[in-house]
């Protein structure tokens, strides 16, 4: 599949793309640092259930023994004191473990589901079945590929007419999930923008090809602006090596990212962790 993205910025001014590098920045760390905080509740949910196999195997051999002095003691059917509260230890201990991670699968599985049911929504909007349009999801996060063909003319930043009829589906889900964040990121390949009295380079060209996708969104569209982020990548992050004509298409994109309030989850699988 082809695929295109589009992202944010003001080209030639320098407070705004600051402000702009900063913000992503501050998202990738906040997603590295769930994803970090995820793996860690993994390793704690593996030892809760080891430690819950070695409960259930003493609670078996409790069991058993207790069963061979029934069994010696012919018709006797008291189990001794001390048998039977080793057993109730047990099996409340086995209960306690039970319960924690419950509540931790319970918060990874929110987690997920937000992230299925919200993919889930986008390609019944969208629609899969253009290949210049590609819904995916990479470590939690969503994201919208639009091929540069459906967005822009070369050189231009001028948004197309089929782009904002795809924009209006996009527009949709984003505004019947208020709580999320969208960034859109514009992307080049690495040929030099000659440059014109408004773009110097490739770094201008995504950045204003950014902020046309938002002011749709907004203006035309009708999104919160609160919601959205306006980024420009240049020719910087590739997706494949710009050494055909073919390559340098894919490159050319667009990409909305779309993120859910990180934080919720992090505060929740954060306290089950505590307890």
């Amino acid at each position: 599949m082809r695929k295109v993205i589009l992202i944010l910025s003001l080209a030639g001014l320098t407070l705004t793309s600051c402000g702009t590098k900063k913000k992503i920045a501050e998202l990738e760390q906040k997603t590295k640092d769930c994803q970090d905080l995820l793996n860690s509740t993994t390793v704690k949910l593996n030892l809760c259930l080891s430690e819950k196999e070695s409960l259930s195997q003493q609670n078996n051999y409790l069991k058993k023994n207790n069963s061979e002095l029934i069994s010696s003691a012919k018709d006797m059917t008291i189990l001794s004191t001390k048998g039977a509260q080793n057993i109730e230890k047990a099996l409340e201990t086995i209960k306690e473990k039970d319960l924690k991670i419950t509540r931790m699968q319970d918060a990874l599985t929110k987690k997920d589901s937000v992230t299925l049911a919200l993919v889930t929504s986008l390609k019944s909007s969208v629609g899969i079945s253009d290949p210049d349009i590609e819904v995916n999801v990479e470590k939690g996060v969503v994201f919208i590929s639009i091929a540069d063909k459906l967005l822009f003319k070369s050189g231009s930043y001028v948004v197309s007419d089929r782009a904002k009829e795809v924009l209006g589906k996009v527009a949709k889900v984003i505004k019947d999930k208020p709580t999320f964040e969208c960034m859109v990121e514009g992307h080049t390949d690495n040929v030099p923008f000659t440059g014109n009295a408004v773009l110097l380079d490739n770094w201008d060209l995504s950045v204003k090809r950014s902020t046309a996708i938002v002011r749709v969104l907004t203006k035309d569209l009708g999104v919160n602006p609160k919601q959205l982020i306006a980024a420009g990548r240049g020719e910087f992050i590739p997706l494949v090596d710009n050494n055909s004509s073919e390559n340098r298409t894919t490159n050319r994109r667009t990409r909305i990212v779309i993120l859910p309030k990180i934080d919720e989850f992090y505060e929740m699988i954060e306290k089950e962790m505590k307890k």
